[in-house]
C-alpha cells in the first residue's frame, strides 16, 4: 500500500513539469526584407504543422530542454552567416501565461544555422540550454515560402557587416561638424591685422 502512495506521490510531482513541458503555440519572424513579421501558429510539436516543422528545423527542442546526443554547439560557425533573423517563441506555460523566448537564425547561411542564448527562464525555474544549431536547406525554403525572398537582401544587413550606411552617415556627419569646428575656431584665434 505504502508503494503505491509512493508512485502516486510521484505521479503527482511530475505530471505538471511534463504538462508544461510543451512546445510553442507561436513563432514571429522578423529581419531584413521580410515585411510584415511572418506568423506560424498551431500545434508547435506536431510534425504536419508549418510551426512543428519549423521547430524541428530550427532545433527548437533541443535549444530550450537539451538532448542526448547533444545537436547543440557553443561556438558560432565561421564564416559570413548572412542577415540575421529573429524568432519570437510563443510558449504557453499554463494558466492562461506565455513565454516569449527569442532565437536568431541565419537562413542564407550554408548550412542555414540558428542560436539561443543558454540561461533564458522560462517555465519559472528553468533555463534554455541554448547555443547553435545546424539546420539543414529545408529550414531556408520553409522561411522562403513563408514569405522571406529567395535570396538575401541586397542592403548591408549581415551580422558580419561593421560599415553599414547608417554608420557611414554618421561618420560623415562627424567629420564635416570637426571640420567646421576647426574652420570656425581658427578665424577667431587670429589677431586682428594691424593698420
Amino acid at each position: 500500500m505504502q508503494r503505491i502512495l509512493v508512485l502516486c506521490a510521484l505521479a503527482a510531482l511530475v505530471l505538471p513539469t511534463a504538462a508544461l513541458a510543451k512546445g510553442p503555440s507561436g513563432a514571429s519572424i522578423d529581419g531584413p526584407g521580410s515585411g510584415a513579421d511572418l506568423k506560424f501558429s498551431g500545434n508547435g510539436e506536431s510534425s504536419g504543422t508549418a510551426l512543428g516543422t519549423l521547430t524541428e528545423q530550427t532545433g527548437f527542442f533541443p535549444a530550450m530542454f537539451g538532448q542526448t546526443p547533444d545537436p547543440m554547439q557553443k561556438d558560432r560557425p565561421k564564416g559570413d552567416l548572412g542577415p540575421r533573423y529573429t524568432i519570437t517563441w510563443t510558449v504557453p506555460e499554463g494558466k492562461g501565461r506565455t513565454n516569449r523566448l527569442q532565437q536568431d537564425v541565419y537562413p542564407y547561411a550554408t548550412p542555414p544555422v540558428t542560436y539561443m542564448e543558454p540561461g533564458l527562464e522560462f517555465f519559472g525555474d528553468m533555463k534554455t540550454h541554448g547555443g547553435w544549431f545546424r539546420s539543414e536547406e529545408g529550414l531556408k525554403q520553409t522561411l522562403v515560402s513563408a514569405g522571406l525572398p529567395q535570396t538575401p537582401p541586397t542592403s548591408s544587413s549581415s551580422d558580419s557587416g561593421f560599415f553599414t550606411a547608417e554608420l557611414l552617415s554618421l561618420f560623415g556627419a562627424a567629420l564635416l561638424l570637426a571640420m567646421t569646428t576647426a574652420v570656425v575656431m581658427r578665424r577667431r584665434g587670429r589677431p586682428a591685422a594691424a593698420a
